[in-house]
């Protein structure tokens, strides 16, 4: 089963009603004001770590660690040579990509993009992010849109494996509450997305994929 036919399960199993859906994340959520946190209830700003069938697997896989970076250092060996013997064209644009990349990460930079929010904790953006782990102690959500709103999915806690069957419908924004933006218009082709609330404030989820069905979704519904 592909991806979207994962999401698109998941979506009827919840009755959701989505145009789009992808696994995302967010960073690491800074230390709020104790007067905001108290007042919130000092939520949890951390998600749960990782159950123990992970942690096993991550130490009984430790040994094979070093034949990784190996493999890692050869591949990276490989595609240095590769890049020597392009031809003009294809060394044009490989440059062409470094440079966009370049012009993406000091957009990101400019614009503030590099924090997790907007950074006022009484803003909707705020409020909904000092909520996120009480809503699930996962690290993910399988975020849906749609015309109704945004709809937020994840196991009701943290898990190794089985994430698209354990979720649930942990939290909700109308349409008159928040939007999905790409905030680069489209231009550069990232990760990145924003719940866009109605008071301005806004809150950064990074996609699985580049460039996913959200962001396409978000461009269609541009206004």
């Amino acid at each position: 089963m592909t991806r979207r036919s994962k999401h698109r399960e998941t979506a009827d199993r919840l009755g959701v009603r989505a145009e789009a859906g992808e696994w995302c994340w967010i960073g690491e959520i800074p230390q709020p004001p104790a007067d905001i946190a108290q007042a919130a209830g000092n939520p949890r700003t951390r998600p749960a770590r990782r159950p123990p069938l992970t942690l096993a697997g991550t130490v009984l896989g430790a040994p094979f660690l070093p034949v990784l970076w190996l493999l890692m250092l050869l591949a990276r060996a490989e595609q240095a040579v590769e890049r020597f013997l392009d031809t003009k064209e294809e060394k044009e644009r490989h440059r062409a990509r470094k440079e966009e990349e370049r012009r993406r990460d000091a957009a990101v930079e400019q614009r503030g993009l590099d924090n997790v929010f907007d950074g006022d904790w009484k803003g909707a953006a705020g409020q909904f992010l000092l909520h996120w782990y009480s809503h699930s102690t996962h690290h993910e959500r399988l975020l849906f849109a749609g015309q109704d709103g945004l709809v937020f999915a994840a196991p009701p806690e943290r898990v190794g494996m089985g994430r698209d069957r354990r979720a649930q419908a942990v939290a909700w924004l109308s349409a008159e509450e928040a939007t999905l933006e790409d905030p680069f218009g489209g231009e550069f082709e990232t990760q990145i997305m924003l719940i866009r609330f109605r008071d301005g404030s806004w809150l950064r989820v990074d996609t699985e994929e580049a460039r996913s069905e959200l962001h396409m979704y978000a461009l269609r519904n541009a206004h």
